[in-house]
């Protein structure tokens, strides 16, 4: 069994274009959408407009999962975060600027994958093999899965493909420039894409400023510190500023090739 982590990003949209060109012997690319109300709108659009259709023209299958409890109901990570009323799901940023804690990728995404592979059959003597979409560039994110019944491969280290390459590979097939996935919210975001969003979403940048604010809300009656969403330890709205200035601050996400590809 093989099969594409995708997350709507440039590297693994690549493994989605590699795969239909024959170059790696993938058939499906498995998504799993956060929620609705959480994955970047953008992300989606591309994911379901441009490369479902395309890739199906030519083979691949791109599976939407999602979260799915116990009672048989879907959980979106928005919904998470609202019903969390002492911890936060996300990866805040603490007061001295380092990620709090995080369930958002190992249970909205890893756990999503890990359940569909063993629903599809996938054993410890007969693991899945899960293409991971991470480029030579980014090769310190490589790791190895927990997972008994699971083994990570990573194409593109393998045939020393950059991000650069990998978006010219999607222009070159004919999809449109491929976004960086990420949740709307995401703390790991750089300082660049929270201007972008400033600048291009007010809508959604004013939606995160109220996320921001209405969990430390709750901390303050919990008697529990203050939580940010960038590394600049104030409020959102104090942190990003329009200012024509496009400051990279890296996108620090530590479990490599679920988010941001």
């Amino acid at each position: 069994m093989q099969v594409i982590s995708y997350g709507g990003g440039v590297q693994s949209t690549a493994l989605v274009v590699l795969a239909a060109r024959n170059e790696i012997p993938h058939r499906l690319a498995l998504f799993c959408n956060v929620g609705d109300d959480s994955e970047n709108p953008g992300t989606l659009v591309y994911v379901r407009e441009q490369v479902v259709p395309w890739a199906a023209a030519r083979g691949v299958e791109v599976r939407e999962l999602q979260r799915v409890r116990r009672s048989g109901q879907t959980e979106t990570l928005m919904q998470r975060i609202d019903r969390a009323e002492r911890s936060v799901p996300i990866p805040m940023r603490m007061q001295n600027g380092a990620p709090g804690n995080r369930q958002c990728t190992g249970d909205f995404k890893i756990a999503v994958i890990a359940k569909e592979l063993k629903r599809m059959g996938a054993t410890k003597d007969d693991p899945a093999h899960v293409a991971l979409g991470i480029s030579i560039d980014e090769y310190q994110r490589m790791r190895t899965s927990n997972i008994a019944y699971e083994v990570l491969d990573y194409p593109l280290i393998d045939l020393r493909l950059d991000r650069a390459a990998c978006q010219q590979m999607i222009v070159d097939a004919g999809l449109p420039p491929a976004p960086k996935s990420a949740c709307w919210f995401c703390p790991f975001q750089s300082q660049a894409s929270w201007k972008r969003m400033l600048k291009e979403q007010p809508e959604q940048f004013a939606a995160a400023v109220a996320l921001e604010r209405k969990m430390n809300d709750r901390r303050t009656t919990l008697g529990k510190d203050r939580v940010w969403m960038t590394t600049a330890g104030k409020p959102l709205d104090e942190a990003v500023i329009e200012d024509g200035q496009m400051d990279l601050w890296p996108a620090t996400c530590d479990i490599g090739g679920y988010c941001f590809v």
